[in-house]
């Protein structure tokens, strides 16, 4: 059953479908606030904390006020009226000052064993690097590209053919016998999945180029949202193992760090 929609507006509690900021605000005419997108887990969010300090950096890299502790109470609120449902919940703040906290049922693609990926030339705006910003349509559209192409998802790859990240997810990959992801100084963002992942296995990271993934054994994309997502393709190359031995150890471990740490977050 879907999970009830909600909405708080500067703690106005109101379905999300009547949920508004106003026209003039340059969140909307500009696409200039930050957002966040946390997995909710029978009603409990996973890593609010981490979320919430990236969301003041990355008000912080645009010089965008932000008022933490309202937020904070705005989203406790919320998410007792919620319940225990599986969904996410995102935090929208605008440049207009608009605190926006609402519930979404998760995205289909959150249920899918695998996926394919088609690489999408994208260049990094160094002002925006590791910036959750609402200015978003460059990712998008990277993904609508990847659709048709016949894809599931995008992967952005630098000009000079470094691999940097899908739009909304970090990539791992098997190659050389190494489990390896971009670094983060190549130009992609600070995922709070991939920094549980990269802490609980062994992993390289650097900067690789699109051959290097090309020539793997397997491959997975990592998110709030997508948890450990096994990879079939890239670029139409059939990648030899889905799921490969290394993506099933990176479910497990952060299996285990989810009922680490909700348990942690429900004993206190």
């Amino acid at each position: 059953m879907s999970a009830p929609e909600l909405a708080s507006v500067d703690g106005q509690i109101v379905d999300r479908s009547k949920a508004s900021i106003p026209a003039a605000d340059d969140g909307l005419l500009r696409g200039d606030g930050v957002f966040e997108v946390i997995r909710l887990y029978g009603g409990r969010p996973f890593a609010i904390d981490e979320h919430l300090d990236r969301l003041e950096r990355s008000a912080a890299a645009i010089e965008l006020p932000i008022d933490r502790a309202p937020l904070e109470e705005e989203i406790a609120a919320l998410l007792a009226e919620f319940g225990e449902h599986e969904a996410q919940l995102r935090l929208v703040v605008t440049r207009g000052g608009r605190r926006l906290a609402f519930t979404e049922n998760l995205p289909p693609y959150a249920d899918s064993e695998s996926i394919t990926i088609a690489s999408v030339t994208y260049s990094p705006s160094v002002i925006l690097n590791g910036v959750k910003s609402l200015s978003y349509a460059a990712n998008m559209e990277a993904s609508r590209l990847a659709a048709a192409r016949g894809a599931d998802e995008a992967l952005l790859v630098r000009p000079d053919g470094v691999v940097l990240e899908a739009p909304t997810s970090t990539i791992f990959w098997v190659s050389e016998g190494r489990l390896r992801t971009p670094a983060l100084d190549a130009g992609i963002l600070a995922s709070i999945t991939r920094d549980r992942l990269v802490r609980e296995l062994d992993v390289e990271e650097g900067s690789f180029e699109l051959d290097d993934l090309l020539g793997a054994t397997e491959a997975f994309l990592a998110s709030t949202v997508r948890e450990v997502q096994a990879i079939a393709a890239v670029n139409e190359t059939e990648l030899a193992e889905c799921p490969g031995a290394r993506t099933q150890e990176a479910a497990q471990a952060f299996s285990a760090i989810l009922d680490r740490e909700l348990a942690a977050s429900a004993s206190s």
